[in-house]
């Protein structure tokens, strides 16, 4: 074992999005263990949007700390046991990414016991657009489905578990032409909303003629002013992501305000939910069964972008909010 590791600091807290000079590698001696923790090797770690909120400071309502400059980076994290509690070499699930060596408290680790073919795959963001498509918006055979931001680690898994459940159609949204192609031709999505191609609105009616029944969010902003034009009667609406407030150099993550024509969700009689996991607490054990099985039968697929060593970790952030992951972040160590 290595006695000195590396992980990722913020020096500054930035002006507008975060570049790679407001974070950086750091080393130090390996954390010795205290009472009831586990030194776990990181194998792999997430990167992930709701990082620009931590940063920015904005975290209210949000169940995690904000991150000041001299912190240390955290989130989900897949690593070996190395020594405490906990079996050695047992893979285990935890929230101290960003660094080479974690210590978390044994019962903040959870042991991976094969329920997910590939243990990555505990790294999907699909929980969330499961819960919201089987506990707020059911999908029912026949709906059409819009999924914003359908290029991102939530929206590459949404379309699919859309489809999976019976929907007809699904359309998605992303800014770049080449991800609308993938989405297409890799993910099954039937058409592609392109960010300043157009009016969303336009493009809306073009993709679905005969209307929308359930708007999956993760973005917030204009499209969702947009699907509510579009919706049908009785159309549901699950918000589960603002990457509008997220990815916005004039915001800090969080706050992502959207006009709503409150007379057409009277008349046409739409609901709209925000989906928060805590309050849905089977629904990821469902999924991951789920998930699995779709896996194992190859109905489903997990896109996700590497990036590949620790030295690579300052500009991952950056690299993720300027549009150059495709489906979900992850830092390979």
């Amino acid at each position: 074992m290595h006695t000195t590791h590396r992980f990722v600091r913020l020096v500054r807290r930035p002006a507008g999005l975060p570049s790679p000079d407001d974070f950086t590698l750091a080393q130090a001696p390996v954390p010795k263990l205290q009472a009831g923790q586990v030194l776990i090797r990181n194998t792999h770690f997430l990167v992930f949007p709701g990082l620009r909120t931590l940063i920015g400071g904005e975290t209210r309502d949000v169940p995690l700390p904000p991150l000041r400059p001299g912190d240390t980076l955290f989130g989900p994290a897949i690593g070996e046991v190395v020594d405490g509690p906990l079996k050695k070499g047992q893979l285990v699930l935890h929230l101290q990414g960003w660094r080479d060596y974690a210590t978390p408290a044994a019962d903040e680790c959870r042991p991976l016991e094969g329920i997910l073919p590939d243990p990555i795959a505990h790294l999907a963001q699909g929980s969330a657009a499961y819960g919201a498509f089987t506990r707020l918006a059911e999908v029912q055979g026949g709906d059409t489905v819009f999924v914003t931001g359908a290029a991102g680690a939530v929206g590459t898994l949404a379309g699919q578990i859309a489809r999976l459940l019976g929907a007809a159609r699904v359309i998605g949204s992303t800014g770049s032409p080449d991800k609308a192609r993938r989405l297409k031709r890799e993910l099954g999505y039937d058409a592609v909303v392109l960010r300043g191609a157009g009016p969303i609105g336009s493009q809306l009616s073009e993709a679905a003629p005969d209307g929308i029944d359930i708007v999956l969010d993760t973005v917030g902003g204009e499209q969702v002013t947009a699907a509510v034009h579009a919706a049908n009667r009785g159309a549901r609406f699950a918000l589960v992501g603002a990457l509008d407030g997220q990815l916005s150099p004039k915001r800090a993550g969080g706050s992502a305000p959207a006009v709503v024509d409150t007379y057409r969700l009277l008349t046409k009689g739409i609901r709209i939910a925000g989906y928060n996991g805590v309050d849905h607490p089977d629904v990821e054990a469902e999924w991951e069964a789920r998930f699995g099985d779709w896996l194992r039968a190859g109905n489903i697929q997990f896109p996700y972008t590497a990036v590949h060593g620790m030295e690579s970790a300052p500009e991952a952030l950056p690299r993720l909010i300027a549009g150059r992951s495709f489906g979900a972040a992850i830092v390979e160590l």
